[in-house]
């Protein structure tokens, strides 16, 4: 079932080459995607920006298709055309999948939500799906954290770049299942965001020392879990901070890769570490199921609210990308094709 009127070219982003922003290169003559079985293919309204674009634009991450590459992870739009019994054409999806930084993308069903419900608006669905599985899987499966009816507190835990589109996400869902959160931000204004998101206590990474706020925030004990998406410069600190018996969550690069760990540094207080991703906890239909199904009911109730810090057109993606690694941005960037 196709919709006849869909054109042969269409606009995107390409990178030919690793590099700085400059090699998002933006088109208008781009072929449009054909659909296989089981596929459906999205016009694209609302495209995430996450920070893993920007790992597979510099080269960190390499790319399985080489380049020129289109990247993008996420993106919310209507189906024009579907060759699985799931979708029909004029359905309004949200959906994971590589190449959406482009006016249309294909798309396995088996990683589309929809029809999506008048409550949720597309740009908010384009701006939940990545980040926020990603956090709800961190905090229930990674830390194994749970809402325990008539348990006031759970574990501490500690959110570094707490006011980002991800820590904004995870003290939120740490929230809802009622545990003890410690939120890092720069500056005061991050900081207030992230106490509004659910934070009781919130450290300015930018003039406090984070070590000592915790040990004085939990009276020495330290955190249970922490979730770590800044890497190379916040590592170390964990390794102080974290309560005996701990779970560090490290998950992201954003001041660049953690150095080679040193193993033996866990024994002292028999620290677990973990690099969890969230493709991993998504494999199967079954657990696609399970978590777009709560991380949707979290969103539906407003016990979970997405904010969007800017919404870009999508020939200015490198400005997106400039904002995001800046660190110039709170809540989530998304392109509006």
């Amino acid at each position: 079932m196709a919709s006849s009127e869909i054109p042969k070219t269409m606009s995107g982003v390409v990178i030919e080459k690793p590099g700085d922003v400059s090699v998002l290169a933006y088109k208008t003559d781009l072929p449009v995607p054909e659909i296989k079985k089981g596929e459906v293919l999205v016009k694209n309204e609302y495209i995430g920006v996450n920070y893993i674009d920007t790992y597979f634009r510099t080269g960190l991450y390499p790319s399985s298709s080489g380049y020129p590459l289109i990247t993008g992870k996420e993106a919310s739009g209507t189906v024009v055309a579907s060759n699985s019994p799931r979708f029909s054409v004029g359905d309004r999806v949200a959906y994971l999948s590589e190449s959406t930084y482009a006016e249309y993308t294909t798309v396995s069903a088996s990683r589309v939500v929809g029809p999506l419900p008048e409550k949720i608006s597309s740009a908010t669905a384009a701006a939940a799906l990545l980040q926020g599985l990603t956090a709800l899987t961190f905090v229930r499966e990674a830390a194994g954290i749970e809402q325990k009816l008539g348990i006031s507190e759970g574990p501490w835990t500690l959110v570094h770049a707490a006011a980002g589109g991800t820590g904004s996400l995870l003290v939120q869902i740490l929230s809802v299942m009622g545990a003890k959160i410690i939120a890092t931000a720069g500056g005061k204004e991050k900081c207030e965001q992230a106490r509004c998101h659910g934070a009781q206590w919130t450290i300015d990474s930018t003039r406090e020392n984070v070590v000592e706020r915790v040990k004085e925030i939990t009276n020495g004990k330290g955190v249970d879990v922490i979730f770590d998406g800044v890497g190379k410069a916040t590592f170390d600190a964990d390794l102080e901070i974290i309560a005996r018996k701990g779970l560090i969550v490290s998950f992201g690069n954003a001041s660049g890769k953690v150095d080679p760990l040193d193993i033996l540094r866990l024994g002292a207080k028999n620290v677990k570490v973990m690099r969890p991703v969230l493709f991993g906890y998504i494999v199967t239909p079954e657990e696609w199921e399970r978590w777009t199904t709560e991380l949707f009911d979290l969103i539906k109730s407003e016990k979970v609210k997405i904010k969007v810090h800017e919404v870009y057109p999508l020939k200015d993606v490198a400005r997106a990308h400039t904002d995001l690694e800046g660190r110039k941005t709170t809540g989530k960037l998304l392109l509006k094709v």
